[in-house]
């Protein structure tokens, strides 16, 4: 564990006020150098849980020992920076489990670095992103689960992702891993002590039909976990949707309509949209990643058809696909682009839309309707230019998404890492469970049973080497 002490600005930018955190062995003392209580005892000397008013100085010496009369005269190296408070948090009691201080600032960009340099000058070393709460995980005040979360939290832009991460800070994901790691361990124990009496062949310490049972059990849980995933992972990244269609159907539109932006390039010219251009709203609370695709037809161009090959990737990837129609064209468009669209559309939500709706008649619809309603699917006429029933879409889509009610005691796994893991642990106890059934030896059965610990042990860090903490917390921000 690196014993030097750290310090970070932990607010963004342009707020009233800043905050700086300082964390580590020396972390009290160091911001006891450079400030100043209005009054009463130094901060060293201070109960935890304390908020302290007081002033920093710009002097590089130690202040306390400058006597308290002089230090309203101005003088070139005794400035006041700010007006601070400062709240005091001792060890094991802190968010890392160390010696801690928070320094509230005005919220100048130019105070903000002044105190920054003071800390460093007397001790301090700028923290490097995500080492409060790897400092956090590596003192046992969170696991490695619960640590990600709180980038998870951070991250979140919606009632769904905040109460995914809210659930899994508090531990429930941990919870339910450490109940199956308590049963995996109960049998592999079992196993264990028969090799160890495997001289006495008639000693049988562990049942295989309760092994089994529970085993079954074991194998629910995971799966149960794995497959909430994809749940999980379109909460939060936003569920995909494919915009798909001819060129020149209109796509690159509704989807800069959608947006509120020209995200994408709108031209009259065929195969303007050559790759796949995405982007997230949110509707209702849900997040969705709308993705515009390049229009599918026949063509000689090299680099449009790559694009048109990735758009029958999205296709594959997306939860809704909206299938775009020019009704100008519409019979023409539909005849050539069945074959290839519709085996896309099986288990996901396909919906219809006829753009250019403005240039049709109340008679061209209704022959429309009729024409698509062996499609079984719902259908919309909109004008993605002039926005006309873009709401009503909205709403649509809304409807579609079978996405489950969350609340912050459901465990849906949004974490790809813990989705591997729970993969691997998943692999893990099948072949438990058909080692059971073929009658294998129990030294074979209690490898598959470790590893199934040991991938379980990887999501909350009882495992995770300095590569993989190093990856995690590489992409939280500076100051968490």
């Amino acid at each position: 564990m690196n014993q030097d002490t750290i310090c970070a600005i932990a607010t963004a930018q342009g707020g009233a006020i800043g905050i700086i955190r300082v964390s580590g062995p020396q972390a009290i003392e160091i911001t006891s150098r450079i400030f100043t209580p209005s009054q009463g005892k130094p901060l060293t000397e201070r109960e935890p849980y304390t908020l302290t008013f007081g002033k920093i100085f710009s002097s590089t010496k130690n202040i306390n020992n400058i006597p308290q009369e002089k230090r309203s005269i101005p003088s070139p190296t005794i400035a006041i920076i700010d007006e601070v408070l400062v709240s005091l948090f001792r060890s094991p009691h802190s968010y890392t489990g160390e010696d801690s201080t928070e320094i509230m600032c005005h919220g100048s960009s130019y105070i903000l670095q002044q105190v920054i340099q003071l800390l460093t000058e007397n001790g301090c070393r700028t923290a490097l992103p995500g080492e409060y709460t790897q400092r956090a995980f590596l003192n046992g005040k969170m696991d490695l689960s619960q640590a990600e979360a709180v980038a998870d939290l951070i991250a979140s832009s919606s009632a769904a992702t905040h109460r995914l991460a809210m659930s899994q800070m508090r531990g429930g994901f941990s919870k339910e891993l450490s109940n199956l790691r308590n049963q995996l361990l109960h049998i592999t124990s079992l196993m264990e002590l028969e090799l160890d009496f495997s001289d006495h062949e008639e000693l049988e310490f562990a049942n295989r039909e309760e092994l089994n049972s529970l085993a079954s059990h074991i194998e629910q849980v995971i799966s149960r976990l794995a497959h909430s995933f994809s749940v999980g992972n379109a909460i939060k990244n936003g569920i995909p949707v494919a915009i798909i269609g001819e060129t020149n159907a209109g796509k690159s539109t509704l989807l800069n309509t959608l947006l509120n932006e020209e995200k994408a390039i709108v031209s009259n010219i065929h195969g303007t949209t050559r790759d796949v251009i995405e982007d997230t709203i949110n509707l209702e609370g849900i997040t969705f990643r709308f993705i515009d695709t390049a229009g599918i037809r026949q063509t000689t161009d090299t680099i449009e058809n790559l694009g048109i090959e990735r758009t029958f990737q999205k296709m594959d990837q997306a939860r809704i696909i909206l299938w775009m129609i020019d009704p100008t064209d519409h019979k023409n468009q539909y005849e050539k682009l069945k074959s290839q669209i519709l085996p896309h559309c099986e288990g996901k939500q396909l919906i219809l839309i006829f753009n250019k709706s403005d240039l049709l008649s109340p008679l061209d619809k209704e022959k429309l309707l009729n024409m698509f309603a062996n499609l079984q699917t719902k259908q919309l006429f909109i004008s993605a230019k002039n926005r006309e029933n873009i709401d009503t879409l909205e709403k649509i889509l809304v409807q579609v998404t079978t996405l489950p009610g969350i609340n912050q005691n459901d465990i849906i796994v949004t974490n790809v890492r813990h989705y591997e893991a729970l993969t691997r642990a998943l692999d893990a106890i099948h072949r438990v469970k058909e080692g059971l059934q073929l009658g294998l030896s129990g030294d074979l059965i209690s490898e598959d049973l470790k590893l199934c610990i040991f991938h379980l042990s990887d999501i909350i860090g009882d495992v995770t080497n300095d590569e993989v903490l190093g990856n995690i917390f590489k992409n939280f921000c500076i100051g968490k």
